[in-house]
Parts: structure tokens; C-alpha cells; sequence
């Protein structure tokens, strides 16, 4: 009797201080942070996320997700339930998105800030706070990755259309011509050769044509000197045509002494040869003036009043 009651009070005493020993474990090991409840309302896909993932404040860890759940409220919307950290700064502007540890596709939640400063989002464990759920990296690529399917299965829809058996033929066309206008003008350098090589006896002949013409200016230069000299010495005192003038008034004079029957004959040749003196005079006068009409000819005469093209003088 007193065996079996020493046995059973070591068992019992046994029992109870493993207890005691899991019970201090527990004590000490219990997790006193204060945590805040929120919520995260999305209607994206959230794959490889699960209860108990971490929660993340650029990059440090301040929380676990408690629960996953669908909106009993607002069909196809997705319910995360978050504790975080009473001390993390959780503000207006703080914002989730999921990210991924390594290549094992786990999935936890990032928390980041838009900016500095902003007030605290006010929690309470009966109304926990909203937090917003951005997409993603996986979520953007994916998003970035069919519209550029989406563009690419259009321009290979467009080259399909320019490729057509019509625009084949037209662009065959096309490089024809092409090849066509490429000959051509490969074959006018040949042809211009024939007038390449007579380039430098035309400009020889250019050359002795311009040196010509500079000894006809020369002469023509000359000559108009001559003249001008020669209207300056027909005009000077005493000169030529001074003296005929006066030779013209003697035998004017000597005219009025002779018959009746010779005077008209001598007035006639004495107006003759005043005419021909005027007539002098007014061809040195003009090449005085104009030379190059020995070249050129002298200028048409204006019309006068009445004649075709005359125009009145403006004052």
C-alpha cells in the first residue's frame, strides 16, 4: 500500500512540473507586442498569399496576415485581415501591394508610404482601418505584357495586310523602277564623257573669245577717243567748221553780187552744205556720246506726238 502511494505521488509530482516547466515557457516566450487590427479590401488576384504571411514596412517585418476572406458584402471583393504593430507608421497615404520572396512564389505584403509626414490612420480593434492595395511588379508585367501582345499581334496583322499578294507585286514594281532609274543613271556619266572631254578646248576657245573681246573693247575705246577728239577739234575757236561757217557767209555774200539767173543755183548749194555740216556736227556729237553705237547701231528714234508708242512727258 505504501508502494503504490509513493508511486502515484511521484507521477503526480512528475506531471505537474512538466506542466509548470511548458507553462514557464510559454510565459516567457509569449509575444507582448501590441498589435493593431486592419483591413485590405481588393479585387485583384492575390496568388500564393496565405494566413500567417508576413507583413512588411519597407522591409521590415512589422506583422502577420490573420485571415483571408471573401466580402460577405460586395461580390468577387476579397477581405485581408492584418495585424500590425501598434508602433509602425501607418499613415493616410500608406499603401500595399504583394511582393514575392525569391523564385518560390511565396507571397507577403509590402507596405510603403507615398510620402513623409502625413497623419496617422486611426485603429481600433472593433474598426480597423482600410488600407488600399496597389498592383504589383508581377501584376504591372503582367498587365504591360499583354498589351504588348496585344500590339504585336496587331503589327504582324499589318504586315500580313502589306504583304498581301497586291502589295507584293507592287513593291516587286516598286524595286524595278528602282533598278531601272539606277541604270539609267549609271549610263549618264558615259554619255557625258564625249562632253567632258571637249570641256577644256571650249574653255580654251572661251578663253581667246574673252581676250577678243577685251582688244574690241580696247579698240572701241580707243576709236571713242578719236571721235571725241575729233568733235573737239571741229568745235574749237577758229576751227573747221568755223571756217566753213565763214567761208558759207562769203560766198553768201559774193552770191548776192552775181545774175539773178545763178542765185537760186547758189543759195541751193550753200543750204546743202550747211546741212551737210549740221549733219557732221550731229554724227560726232552722237559718237561723242554713244561710241558703242559703231557695234551696235545707233538707238531707235522716239516717236513723236501723233505716231504710235509716243508717250507725253510727265511733269
Amino acid at each position: 500500500m505504501e508502494n503504490r502511494s509513493y508511486a502515484l505521488m511521484t507521477g503526480v509530482f512528475t506531471i505537474a512540473l512538466v506542466v509548470a516547466a511548458v507553462l514557464a515557457g510559454l510565459w516567457f516566450n509569449r509575444d507582448r507586442t501590441e498589435l493593431l487590427p486592419y483591413e485590405i479590401v481588393t479585387t485583384q488576384s492575390i496568388p500564393g498569399l496565405n494566413p500567417q504571411a508576413t507583413v512588411r514596412y519597407r522591409g521590415l517585418e512589422v506583422g502577420r496576415v490573420d485571415e483571408i476572406v471573401f466580402d460577405p458584402r460586395v461580390t468577387g471583393q476579397i477581405l485581408i485581415r492584418l495585424s500590425v504593430e501598434k508602433d509602425s507608421p501607418i499613415t493616410t497615404t500608406t499603401f500595399a501591394s504583394l511582393g514575392y520572396q525569391g523564385v518560390t512564389g511565396i507571397a507577403f505584403i509590402q507596405l510603403d508610404d507615398d510620402r513623409t509626414g502625413s497623419p496617422r490612420l486611426a485603429a481600433s480593434e472593433d474598426r480597423p482601418a482600410r488600407i488600399p492595395l496597389r498592383p504589383g511588379l508581377l501584376d504591372q508585367l503582367e498587365k504591360r505584357g499583354l498589351a504588348i501582345l496585344d500590339k504585336t499581334e496587331q503589327i504582324t496583322e499589318s504586315l500580313d495586310k502589306m504583304l498581301g499578294p497586291e502589295n507584293q507585286k507592287t513593291i516587286i514594281g516598286a524595286f524595278d523602277s528602282i533598278g531601272k532609274a539606277a541604270d539609267a543613271y549609271a549610263a549618264i556619266p558615259q554619255k557625258l564623257e564625249p562632253t567632258i572631254e571637249r570641256m577644256p578646248a571650249l574653255t580654251a576657245k572661251l578663253e581667246r573669245s574673252l581676250s577678243s573681246f577685251d582688244a574690241a573693247a580696247g579698240n572701241i575705246s580707243a576709236t571713242a577717243n578719236n571721235y571725241s577728239q575729233l568733235a573737239t577739234r571741229l568745235q574749237a575757236p577758229d576751227g573747221p567748221l568755223e571756217r566753213l561757217n565763214g567761208a558759207v557767209g562769203s560766198l553768201q555774200s559774193a552770191t548776192s553780187e552775181l545774175e539773178l539767173e545763178t542765185l537760186p543755183h547758189v543759195v541751193q548749194m550753200t543750204d546743202e552744205a550747211r546741212g551737210a555740216l549740221r549733219a557732221v556736227k550731229r554724227t560726232a556729237t552722237s559718237l561723242s556720246d554713244r561710241p558703242q553705237s559703231i557695234l551696235f547701231g545707233a538707238p531707235g528714234a522716239q516717236p513723236g506726238p501723233g505716231e504710235p508708242g509716243f508717250v507725253p512727258p510727265t511733269k
